[in-house]
């Protein structure tokens, strides 16, 4: 196995009155910070929230400090992070009243992961071909609401919605694969061939859920305008593995599955809808036709694809019209 030394390993070092601590980002690919036992990293301040921030790295080694809706705020070199950011080596790193530094040696990189056996250092190739379910929800208007908002209040905002999305989609079964920006990417797998109707329904509860936890949002913070969101969900094969380079392994799935669910987000924007599905996902629906779900089909161009793609796009309202009506299917049928 490859030694893990700390001169070729990304770190944060955490200076204290007996000596520094280095606290290693190995073994993972997103890593959290704050005063609760469940969290990576504990730090002792009462200035920190119980879940205060997040550190992930990407598959492509980039790192990025999110915070989480904390009540402090986390600051970067001086500055309140209000969006997810993109972390240099050597930055300063500041939650409450803690003082970490960044460290992310360019050897770990290059130098370091060439030597020895190459099988194990070199980034791993994708190995396992899976059926899943890839969600993508995009904040709308982000832009517009980073210019308008005050930056402690859109930290706030983003940083708890940031959270709040992550204990929605876990609590689904599944768990934020990238957080990008404005958007949140989460993956379900499913069996080798099938997907039951109850799977598809999960699902489409956690879009429901992430939308009503959305809007409630709007209505905790003066925002300029009630905060939204888009939704593309898209269910498919696609490759998965580890993608990250010796130590550093990224459980991740890419492919046109993946790619068609981020295309698909955007495509609501085209056709001024909220939620838009893959034709396989809109297939393994639970046993109620079009009409009843109150999505109709739409073809849309998607970015970088050449033929036309089907979709089947509509409101959140018609989303829960739809689960409210299975509910009620669901509950005739069990009386």
């Amino acid at each position: 196995m490859p030694v893990v030394t700390l001169r070729s390993t990304p770190y944060l070092l955490l200076p204290t009155d007996t000596g520094n601590r280095y606290l290693p980002l190995v073994g993972s690919n997103c890593w959290t910070v704050g005063r609760s036992d469940d969290n990576n990293f504990v730090l002792s301040d009462r200035w920190i929230s119980r879940n205060h921030a997040m550190l992930q790295c990407t598959e492509t080694g980039d790192f990025y400090l999110i915070d989480l809706g904390s009540r402090n705020g986390s600051f970067v070199n001086g500055r309140r992070v209000s969006i997810p950011v993109t972390l240099r080596n050597g930055d300063h790193l500041t939650f409450g009243q803690t003082e970490l530094e960044f460290h992310c040696p360019s050897s770990s990189r290059n130098t370091d992961f060439s030597q020895g056996n190459e099988k194990e250092t070199i980034t791993s190739a994708l190995h396992v071909r899976r059926l899943m379910s890839v969600m993508v929800v995009d904040i709308r208007d982000f832009t517009v609401l980073t210019r308008q908002l005050d930056e402690k209040i859109l930290s706030a905002v983003i940083g708890t919605w940031f959270r709040q999305s992550g204990n929605i989609i876990r609590q689904s079964g599944s768990w934020v694969d990238k957080y990008i920006g404005d958007a949140v990417m989460a993956i379900w797998f499913h069996g080798s061939q099938e997907i039951s109707s109850e799977e598809t329904l999960n699902i489409l509860q956690a879009v429901s859920a992430l939308h009503k936890m959305t809007s409630a949002l709007s209505k905790q913070y003066p925002l300029p305008f009630p905060l939204r969101i888009g939704t593309g969900l898209n269910t498919g094969y696609a490759m998965v593995g580890n993608t990250g380079s010796g130590d550093r392994p990224d459980y991740t799935a890419i492919g046109d599955t993946v790619n068609a669910a981020f295309r698909l987000e955007s495509s609501t924007k085209q056709i001024g809808l909220d939620i838009a599905l893959g034709e396989d996902t809109y297939r393994y629906l639970p046993g109620l036709g079009e009409h009843e779900i109150g999505f109709k089909q739409h073809t849309v161009h998607l970015k970088g694809y050449e033929s036309p793609t089907v979709t089947y796009a509509g409101t959140y309202a018609d989303l829960d019209d739809f689960l409210r009506l299975h509910s009620v299917r669901q509950e005739t049928f069990e009386v």
